[in-house]
């Protein structure tokens, strides 16, 4: 009888010790069913890179092996993935957080081209998602990418946060907004992921990165948390989803979803066209300034670059209430739209033959307890550098700041395009933060001319500071050195799309 009853209470232990541990297991087959929205889901996508998959795998064709961004086949396989995601694996509840690689953070081929295919990957997904601002529910979510406290050192090329940026005693780091870092650095992803385990936030946690960050990922939330799931050694595959879902109460499970797509190899078609527009200067009044060494006091930089031209543009469409506040740090559906067109847009006025923005992981407070992280430029963009084969690079050796008429971050923004000679013989497409555009502008048009006229940038009871309209999407400056250096700048071109007709929700696909 002693024996009976040790042996029953050494199984009861052990069933106990289970219980704690996760249970183990996992979903043996492709799961149809939708996550459960009392559970705590942590979802994970793998975006194409370099790495995987392999040469002889289908999906090879996603990833644009000169670029290391995605190709127009990898694009239309995140247009479709965010329906599948949203549909068959949220069962069309809101998502709760999305979370993406911070692109410096694994840079690619022997030109260290940053990894913005992770957050592409996304992007359509976010747009299928709402999130509230300033009492106003917009079509859009936030996508976390910003750096971690403990992320020191930096990567290569990244200037490192300090702290009161924004206020006295404000956080170096953002603190709402962080994403992944490809090596992990000082355990960021894990300190990310176990917090949100360990506050038992509910609902659906969405994460993109390459397959050796998941992988690693899974690998070690599996560890920290006794899980004892049986997750997948090798790469599947794109169309691959795994979920780590934890109920209130029992086993924590791997869900493995399987989504199928055969995506066309061809550059995304819009389901309807977009409305065009004129170019009619009646948000910004035409400007154009021809600076001539020798000409009155117009001195040429010594420094100045030669044989460039900069085209520059403003993020999609972004603040869609009345007062333009609502503020995620993401663009809203519409302009997805105006992403997806602008190739189109711009063909046969602009011929860039490489693209720039600023890093996606620079942050910036929308209170002073949440903030974003301000991927809104770089994504604008990102669909026309995959549809023209260019390179994407981004501007991370400085911080671009909240304050658009600061005259350092102007001059320095002015001084990193336009001297030096890296961008000579050169034709770039970059897409900035609004009211940062015409400073610098102004900082690049002082250093030839101590008299020549400069753009109005003060704030007015119709326009915020910075002088750029909040309703103007379409305007594109141009700045242009010839071969002496000599500068002109103008805003004659614009992208020709209407932003008054773009569909309020995101296109599907």
């Amino acid at each position: 009888m002693i024996k009976i009853l040790l042996n029953i209470q050494s199984q009861l232990l052990f069933f106990a010790f289970t219980l704690l541990a996760g249970c183990g297991g996992g979903s043996g087959s492709n799961s149809t069913a939708a996550l459960g929205a009392k559970n705590l889901n942590i979802i994970f996508v793998a975006s194409p890179d370099l790495a995987y998959p392999a040469l002889d795998h289908p999906a090879h064709a996603d990833i644009n092996r000169t670029t290391a961004n995605l190709t127009s086949q990898g694009l239309q396989r995140s247009l479709q993935m965010a329906t599948f995601l949203k549909q068959q694996v949220l069962g069309g509840e809101n998502v709760n957080g999305i979370y993406a690689l911070s692109p410096m953070t694994h840079l690619q081929t022997a030109n260290n081209y940053p990894d913005m295919a992770s957050i592409g990957f996304i992007q359509q997904f976010a747009l299928l998602n709402k999130s509230t601002f300033s009492n106003y529910t917009g079509n859009s979510f936030p996508i976390n990418v910003a750096y971690a406290q403990g992320s020191v050192p930096v990567p290569d090329g990244v200037i490192e946060p300090v702290a009161g940026a924004f206020w006295p005693g404000s956080p170096a780091y953002g603190t709402t907004s962080t994403g992944l870092d490809f090596n992990n650095t000082n355990g960021n992803n894990d300190t990310l992921v176990s917090g949100i385990i360990s506050n038992n936030q509910t609902g659906y946690h969405v994460f993109s990165a390459p397959w050796e960050t998941i992988s690693a990922l899974m690998s070690s939330i599996n560890a920290q948390h006794g899980y004892n799931l049986n997750l997948p050694t090798t790469y599947m595959g794109p169309n691959y989803v795994y979920a780590i879902s934890i109920p209130t109460a029992g086993c924590a499970s791997l869900v493995t979803y399987n989504s199928n797509l055969n995506p066309p190899a061809t550059y995304p078609v819009l389901p309807t066209p977009v409305a065009s527009a004129a170019c009619t200067h009646s948000e910004q009044s035409y400007f154009k300034t021809v600076l001539t060494g020798g000409v009155g006091d117009v001195q040429i930089p010594s420094n100045a670059n030669t044989n460039q031209r900069v085209y520059i543009v403003r993020h999609a469409d972004a603040h869609p209430d009345p007062a333009f506040k609502f503020e995620d740090g993401n663009y809203v559906a519409a302009g997805q739209w105006r992403a997806l067109a602008l190739s189109n847009a711009l063909r046969g006025k602009i011929s860039p033959n490489m693209v720039y923005s600023i890093d996606p992981a620079q942050w910036f407070p929308v209170s002073k307890t949440f903030n974003v992280s301000y991927v809104r430029p770089s994504l604008t963009i990102l669909p026309y550098a995959i549809d023209n084969n260019l390179p994407f690079s981004l501007v991370s050796s400085f911080e671009l700041g909240v304050d658009p008429v600061d005259q350092n971050t102007a001059q320095t923004t002015s001084n990193f395009f336009f001297t030096g000679g890296t961008f000579s013989n050169q034709t770039i497409l970059l897409a900035w933060e609004s009211g940062h555009i015409r400073p610098l502008l102004n900082a690049l048009i002082a250093t030839y001319s101590a008299t020549a006229p400069l753009l109005p940038t003060a704030q007015t009871l119709t326009v915020p500071k910075g002088g750029w309209p909040s309703s103007d999407y379409d305007t594109i400056w141009t700045v242009i050195l010839d071969a002496q250096g000599n500068l002109t700048v103008d805003n004659e071109l614009c992208e020709g799309i209407d932003s008054t007709k773009l569909p309020a929700t995101a296109p599907l696909f």
